[in-house]
């Protein structure tokens, strides 16, 4: 009698099996989908990479004036930081003949780092080794064109409103490719770096071999010992997410446009008093959800472990699983039967 109906046949896969290719190949998105998740709370004030913007707005300064003549650019002041640039032409609209434009925090290119560096280390089958050098690399080129992308704006600009001079129109195809740019063409650019990238280095034949070796890649586990660092981490942890409900709750600056905020809603008033006071309170709420989100990383760095297999094949042991293989000496029962006759254990002890 045959009993060949309850069993599996070859090539079928169990449903845990298809959790774990799943999870091979859906991790990539879902850790896309958290990083901008973590970006977005990062981000929320308007400023959180002012470095960064002063940086690039100063060489966006400078090679404007280089490249199109002195005067072409003036770097200036925006919410406190030098992160506005006055692009001045004769043929612009307005007064003062110039264009308004600053470095925002999404226009820094961290962004565009950060999601292209999540693409490259979670790519299976190439060493962790490659994987720091391309990010290097590739964050650099996303930095230059990140530059030239914002260099470009100015002969766009001039081109369009030689045509039809102080007039508001003329400034519209150079927010068009600053939309093209946004919407589509850096998704572009960075998917295509990672894509030569993955070929360049013979990732299809890697990846391939590492699902066949390795059919589950990496598993969360919470850490059972901590160090002084980790209690270390928990503590900065702690410290910011106070910081964080400390800057709405104690903060003068952010309780006063709060208080300026519902006078303007009840007297339904509008005016640059409230549009400011709108700003600040949003900044505050911002730099509470990005200091909150700075420490929920560091906690989950501190309590969760990401394992990988061994060579072999199987898991690391955790400590836990350490000391339950660690053998208790068991203690003698009176029970016991004991070897020999009653007359030589009684030598035995005397001696």
């Amino acid at each position: 009698m045959a009993h060949t109906t309850n069993a599996r046949r070859d090539g079928d896969m169990s449903w845990k099996e298809v959790g774990e290719l799943g999870l091979r190949y859906g991790r990539i998105p879902l850790a896309l989908l958290l990083v901008e998740a973590f970006y977005w709370f990062l981000t929320l004030p308007s400023d959180t990479l002012a470095p960064i913007q002063v940086t690039e707005a100063w060489i966006w300064n400078e090679a404007t004036n280089l490249l199109y003549g002195e005067g072409s650019a003036v770097l200036s002041h925006h919410n406190g930081w030098l992160t506005r640039i006055d692009l001045q032409h004769a043929s612009f609209p307005g007064p003062f003949d110039s264009v308004g434009l600053y470095v925002s925090d999404e226009c820094a290119g961290v962004h565009e780092m950060i999601f292209l560096s999540t693409l490259v280390m979670m790519t299976d089958g190439v060493p962790q080794h490659e994987k720091r050098k391309a990010v290097l690399v590739m964050c650099g080129i996303v930095y230059v064109l990140n530059i030239v992308r914002l260099v470009v704006f100015y002969p766009i600009a001039v081109n369009s409103c030689a045509e039809s001079p102080d007039v508001q129109a003329c400034l519209t195809p150079m927010w068009q490719f600053h939309e093209t740019v946004y919407t589509w063409g850096f998704l572009v650019v960075l998917v295509g770096m990672w894509l030569a990238w993955f070929v360049r280095f013979g990732g299809p034949a890697r990846t391939l071999a590492a699902s066949k070796d390795d059919p589950s890649p990496w598993r969360f586990q919470r850490r059972t010992r901590f160090t002084q660092r980790h209690w270390s981490m928990m503590g900065a942890a702690a410290i910011l997410i106070l910081l964080g409900i400390g800057h709405v709750s104690t903060n003068q600056e952010a309780l006063d446009a709060r208080d300026t905020l519902a006078f303007c809603e009840f007297s339904s008033e509008l005016s640059s008093t409230c549009s400011d006071a709108q700003i600040r309170w949003d900044d505050a709420i911002g730099y509470a959800w990005s200091l909150s989100a700075l420490g929920i990383g560091l906690m989950a760095g501190a309590i969760v472990v990401i394992e990988r297999p061994l060579p072999d094949g199987t898991w690391p042991r955790n400590e836990r699983e350490e000391d339950s293989l660690v053998a208790e000496p068991s203690p003698k029962s009176h029970h016991s039967k004991r070897d020999g006759s009653w007359r030589r254990r009684g030598r035995d002890e005397e001696e």
